[in-house]
């Protein structure tokens, strides 16, 4: 199943949530038994940074945050063509990422 996901390829993860007013990108909603919560999927534009060892993958986000998910995960794709397309602007940019980490762990080469 790793061997599916590569590197820099774009996943969509439909993370669970529960709250008592559900946001406009709320899929599947559902009330909770005895409550006033509501449970409900949100899918998330995230890219691979890297494969792991054990069938794990460290995804990131647009503003940097990392999760370390099973690749065998049933609420993890890849992203389809028209995703791709009508999402890009909510996909992280590995490359811009990367240029802006460098950049503040090495003060010192930014100001040359």
């Amino acid at each position: 199943m790793l061997a599916r996901f590569r590197p820099g390829d774009l996943v969509v993860y439909r993370k669970q949530k529960h709250s008592n007013h559900p946001g406009p990108r709320a899929r599947e909603v559902a009330p909770e038994p005895h409550g006033e919560l509501y449970t409900y999927l949100v899918e998330k534009f995230w890219v691979v940074a890297e494969c792991r060892d054990e069938n794990k993958l460290l995804l990131r986000t647009r503003r940097g945050k990392e999760h370390l998910i099973d690749a065998a995960d049933h609420n993890l794709r890849r992203a389809n063509i028209w995703e791709r397309l009508f999402y890009r602007d909510r996909f992280p940019n590995l490359q811009q990422q990367r240029e802006a980490k460098s950049s503040t762990e090495s003060p010192e080469l930014a100001s040359r």
